[in-house]
């Protein structure tokens, strides 16, 4: 029996539910608003979106959000996990992804599990070398947000891409 029980307008709750069932819904809830499809209509419900999905993450964990030509939502994908301070990057692998999902555009994401979004410089040298991949093969790379805590910083308003 499922413990969240959807009622007009809202959620209730049957029985004790833990901290982890409470995230496990919420991270569903989150990705039901990013099915294939959905047309992101601005940069800050792609970000909200982001920020919740990844900031209770503990080890850092890279995704891409993959668009079709009109950006709606083809597909979101957590490609690589690393440690507390790193993960590596595979820009062939992100390519290939695109390419496998048709994508004209793609969104890159990945947490700060300390919780400080400010980019690093291997942020900043990842993101040319995924815009310039992605470049190759005309897709666009829209963004690469770092998400901190519930904080984030978009590479693209910053100029580096």
């Amino acid at each position: 029996m499922k413990p969240f029980i959807k009622t007009k307008n809202a959620y209730r709750v049957r029985g004790e539910v833990s901290e982890d069932d409470i995230l496990s819904f919420a991270r569903a809830l989150i990705a039901k608003k990013f099915e294939r499809g959905v047309e992101l209509t601005s940069p800050d419900l792609a970000h909200e979106y982001f920020v919740h999905l990844l900031a209770g993450y503990e080890q850092e964990v890279f995704g891409c959000l993959f668009l079709d030509n009109q950006h709606r939502v083809l597909l979101f994908e957590e490609l690589f996990r690393g440690t507390v301070n790193e993960a590596r990057i595979y820009p062939r692998e992100i390519v290939k992804q695109a390419l496998s999902c048709n994508a004209a555009a793609v969104i890159c994401v990945h947490n700060h599990p300390s919780g400080d979004a400010t980019p690093s410089q291997c942020d900043k040298d990842i993101t040319k070398r995924i815009n310039d991949a992605l470049e190759l093969v005309e897709v666009r790379l829209l963004d690469h947000l770092v998400v901190g805590g519930n904080d984030y910083v978009s590479l693209a308003k910053r100029g580096f891409i």
